[in-house]
């Protein structure tokens, strides 16, 4: 994860000592050389991610010095990746705040009972409606006829249960460590805005330009619009941690701004697979590794 970069990059590197030195321990030794379980746990997870993908952005201005992106967004974890890229914040406070959000979330998994569904083939109304009855929330809209539900586990095992008779073709029980953006994450939400309230945030960057510059609009998941205050973007960030994830209209309204050609900066291609069926018009360049990169790079120029 990022291992081909950082070793051949001084920009990467510089990053990833700039982590490491942020978080007390070597996120890249993780990133690396695992154990999966350790990679793969929320608090670790969360970093990981956001370096990786503050990395692969990094990369890619400066092998493209004229590139400068016209809106960002992020699923989750990556809403707050967006912001940074965007100027949000800096990338040391993204780090810290994402390392702080990843312990909260892990902590309230551990002090809960939860579990989370992937829906497939359902619509929201029909889902939303078995979800109230199931007594859990509904956390991600990925695409359509792919949503997932988050709530105790005996709320998720009776979802699974009721799932044909609301027309849901199939409901798959993830391997997750809790119930992610549900009302069982609400201590974590808490903890969150204190972390978010002593934060700098740098409006100017995100929003739409009054003194000219690029403007990079940051779409948040919990509105699927963009964020053009202070204090709005506090407010989504803390309300997604229990909030529903809202990616088919977060895309739905990049493309309906005109934006038709998507990069993603991160492991696999989750999110180009989630756009294609979303946007079938939209093309997307997924970034990962050295080879990746160099062939956006290619494409891009």
């Amino acid at each position: 994860m990022a291992r081909d970069w950082i070793e051949s990059s001084a920009t990467a590197r510089n990053l990833a000592h700039q982590a490491d030195s942020v978080l007390g321990y070597s996120i890249t030794d993780v990133m690396f050389e695992g154990p999966e379980e350790s990679l793969t746990a929320t608090s670790k997870c969360q970093p990981a991610l956001y370096l990786h993908g503050l990395i692969g952005f990094a990369l890619l201005k400066e092998r493209l010095p004229n590139f400068k992106p016209a809106a960002a967004a992020g699923l989750s974890l990556g809403e707050f990746t967006a912001h940074a890229a965007a100027g949000t914040f800096s990338f040391e406070d993204g780090l810290r705040l994402v390392s702080r959000r990843g312990i909260f979330m892990e902590e309230a998994c551990k002090a809960t009972d939860g579990a989370m569904a992937a829906l497939i083939g359902g619509d929201e109304e029909k889902v939303r409606a078995l979800a109230k009855a199931a007594g859990v929330d509904v956390a991600n809209l990925n695409a359509p006829g792919q949503i997932v539900l988050s709530g105790s586990s005996a709320g998720i095992d009776a979802a699974i249960a009721k799932s044909k008779d609301f027309g849901i073709r199939r409901a798959i029980k993830l391997n997750v460590a809790g119930a992610y953006h549900s009302s069982l994450m609400a201590t974590a939400q808490e903890k969150l805005a204190e972390e978010l309230a002593r934060t700098t945030i740098t409006v100017p960057a995100i929003t739409v330009p009054a003194i000219g510059g690029t403007a990079i609009p940051v779409i948040a998941n919990f509105t699927a619009q963009p964020v053009t205050s202070e204090g709005e973007i506090r407010s989504t960030l803390t309300s997604q941690v229990t909030g529903s994830v809202r990616w088919i209209e977060s895309i739905q309204y990049l493309v309906s701004a005109g934006h038709t050609r998507f990069i993603e900066i991160g492991p696999g291609k989750v999110l180009a697979g989630l756009v294609g069926k979303i946007a079938p018009e939209a093309s997307v360049i997924s970034i990962e590794d050295l080879p990746s990169l160099e062939a956006a790079v290619e494409q891009l120029s």
